[in-house]
């Protein structure tokens, strides 16, 4: 499990995906304490007791879509390149479908439109709790991979960061702008296969 999500309750989970559902459905106007609240079936004092100010909400609902990414870890038994490989496939689908979601897209869209009024807290904060936290724990396996002699490179970080450009491509920049040939569910584990196989070329020992 990503450690992101063991910071939430199960009441304060179903608050934040209720946060989420509005925020797909109606854009940021959607997006009040006042709406949260209702949807959620709890109260404005409740809102504000666990998440602060609305910036912090919105820190804790990115926090809840990154914890959907599963973070791959090393088999406990037998780490084999077969089992490293299917570890990077799993991540590399899982990281798409969340990539990819409504949710993502929306959050991407609304971090846009406040940089663009010259904010960009929502846009470090889905760099620092989406993708900062999600490679952080990634390169992790990747470490425990080159230290088993499967992996080789200089930077686990900048190895990371192939493989993270690999599997989005510019897909998630196509959705972004409204590209109606959004990848369908079957071509996506295809996708992780194939930016996993490069991936394993650049930096497989043998």
């Amino acid at each position: 499990m990503n450690d992101t999500a063991q910071q939430f309750t199960t009441r304060q989970t179903a608050v934040l995906d209720a946060a989420l559902s509005l925020l797909v459905d109606g854009g940021e106007k959607a997006l009040t304490t006042a709406a949260i609240a209702k949807e959620a079936g709890c109260s404005k004092e409740s809102l504000y007791k666990w998440f602060g100010d609305r910036d912090a909400l919105l820190a804790a609902i990115i926090s809840r879509q990154a914890s959907k990414v599963r973070i791959p870890q090393a088999p406990k038994l037998s780490f084999t390149e077969m089992a490293l490989h299917e570890a990077l496939v799993d991540f590399a689908h899982n990281l798409l479908q969340v990539i990819c979601s409504e949710v993502s897209i929306a959050l991407n869209r609304l971090a846009i439109s406040q940089a663009s009024k010259g904010d960009y807290t929502l846009g470090k904060t889905l760099l620092n709790r989406g993708r900062g936290h999600i490679g952080a724990q990634t390169t992790v396996l990747l470490r425990q991979a080159e230290a088993a002699g499967f992996l080789k490179f200089d930077s686990a970080e900048a190895a990371y960061q192939v493989l993270y450009g690999l599997v989005l491509q510019d897909i998630q920049l196509r959705v972004l702008l409204g590209d109606s040939l959004r990848p369908e569910e079957q071509n996506l584990k295809q996708l992780a296969e194939v930016a996993v196989n490069h991936f394993l070329k650049l930096y497989q020992t043998n």
